[in-house]
């Protein structure tokens, strides 16, 4: 039963070193903002009209 504990000791201290460092990370730094510029190609965004087929004349 020892090395059970042991074993569970180790786990929990782990996940413990883990949860300090994500918590640190979430409420001490603050990330800077900056502004995103995508371009996107006016093909996608207007695609060109088809023609309809024409239809031959008999």
């Amino acid at each position: 039963m020892p090395t059970l504990f042991r074993f569970l000791y180790w786990c929990a201290l782990i996940a413990g070193i883990i949860y300090a460092i994500l918590f640190s990370l979430a409420y001490l730094v603050e990330p800077t903002p900056r502004d995103a510029t995508i371009e996107i190609p006016s093909e996608r965004t207007n695609p060109p009209v088809d023609q309809p087929a024409q239809t031959p004349v008999q």
